[in-house]
């Protein structure tokens, strides 16, 4: 049976004063603020470094990162890891995260197909998002891709016309007021997965790589 009521939202679910991100992770296994919940196999939360230099935002959960529960463990984050690490970036300087934290998908025969989640998942899923960041503090958001562009930045956000480019954050974002920190910049960037479907495989992951140096010099 389609879903029919609107999304209720994550907040009820998220911690008033949260101490930790394992803190926020846990809460948000029992998260069921959109109907996306009902056919994911459970939330895929953000990891990486408590107090991160550099976030990673993506789109959402993929089905490999669906079954293990990570985010970007399958082909386009391993293709991540190794723009990162031809960038210079500091791994261990690094936490990543989705704007959605539940996997979108239509089912064809025995396979999952993806499909990018609606402005209604991506503003239900938000306060996840803002809670991160409240703990998080970085130095630079990365932002991977035109949905989470859009969810940061607002739904005039285009990944060709602002990819590569250091800006203002939280100024530049959608809401600012949910984004309580300040002095640090955003970068946009195409999804890796952008590149496992681009027909110039070698010229799409150079361009990625070109875009992490920029970011990698910001916080050297």
């Amino acid at each position: 049976m389609p879903w029919t009521e609107p999304p209720a939202g994550a907040q009820q679910w998220v911690p008033q004063h949260p101490r930790s991100i394992d803190e926020l992770k846990s809460a948000a296994a029992d998260c069921q603020g959109c109907e996306l919940f009902a056919d994911a196999t459970q939330t895929v939360f953000g990891r990486g470094a408590p107090h991160a230099k550099v976030v990673f935002v993506g789109e959402q959960p993929g089905d490999v990162e669906d079954r293990r529960g990570l985010p970007f463990v399958g082909p386009a984050g391993h293709l991540l890891r190794e723009a990162v690490d031809d960038a210079g970036l500091d791994p261990s300087d690094l936490y990543i995260t989705n704007a959605v934290k539940h996997f979108r998908f239509e089912t064809r025969g025995a396979r999952r197909i993806h499909q990018s989640p609606g402005p209604a998942h991506i503003a239900a899923c938000r306060p996840w998002l803002v809670s991160e960041f409240s703990l998080l503090k970085p130095q630079l958001v990365v932002i991977l891709g035109a949905t989470a562009g859009k969810a940061l930045l607002g739904p005039s956000f285009r990944v060709t016309r602002s990819r590569g480019q250091l800006m203002p954050w939280p100024a530049s974002a959608q809401h600012p007021e949910d984004f309580p920190v300040e002095d640090i910049q955003a970068l946009a960037t195409i999804h890796p997965s952008a590149v496992l479907r681009a027909d110039d495989r070698d010229a799409a992951y150079q361009g990625l790589v070109d875009d992490l140096k920029v970011a990698a010099a910001a916080v050297a």
